[in-house]
C-alpha cells in the first residue's frame, strides 16, 4: 500500500499547529511540499519524525511571543531519494546539544527511525534550525 504522504504532511501540520494555538501573525508556517508517495514501511516512521520534529519547534523555538517562521519541506531529488525536513528561525538549539548523542527521548526516537528509513540525517544551525532527512523510497 502507498499514501499520498504529501497529503498526510499538510493535513497533519495543520492540526498541530492550530493545537498548539501559536499566534499565526507571530509564527508563520512555511511548507515546500512536493508531490510524493510513500509505502506505508517509510510513511510511519516519516510521520512520527515530523511530529517530533515539528512538535519542539511549536513548543520551544518561539518563547515570549517571538516572531518567526516554521519550514516544513518534502520532495525527490535528482537521485531518486526523499528528502525531508523541518526547521525553523526560533532561539536554536542548545549550543552544547549533540543530536546523536543526547539524552533527549525524542532526538533518540528521531535517530532511531531516521536508522530505520536506511536513511540520512543532517542538522544545520546557522540562522536557522534545520533537520533534514534524506532516504530511498521503497
Amino acid at each position: 500500500a502507498r499514501i499520498n504522504f504529501s497529503e498526510y504532511l499538510n493535513h497533519m501540520t495543520d492540526k498541530m499547529f492550530l493545537s498548539y494555538g501559536l499566534n499565526p501573525a507571530k509564527v508563520k508556517l512555511k511548507r515546500e511540499i512536493d508531490q510524493v508517495n510513500l509505502g506505508i514501511d517509510n510513511a510511519i516512521p516519516c510521520g512520527l519524525i515530523v511530529n517530533e520534529l515539528f512538535s519542539n519547534s511549536l513548543k520551544y523555538a518561539f518563547p515570549d511571543n517571538r516572531e518567526g517562521e516554521i519550514r516544513v519541506a518534502l520532495s525527490m531529488n535528482d537521485n531518486k531519494e526523499i528528502e525531508l525536513s523541518v526547521g525553523d528561525n526560533g532561539v536554536g538549539m542548545p549550543k552544547d546539544l549533540d543530536y546523536k548523542t543526547t539524552e533527549s527521548l525524542g532526538l533518540n526516537l528521531v535517530n532511531a527511525l531516521v536508522s530505520q528509513l536506511r536513511g540520512r540525517l543532517e542538522v544545520h544551525t546557522n540562522h536557522r534550525t534545520e533537520f533534514k532527512i534524506t532516504f530511498r523510497s521503497n
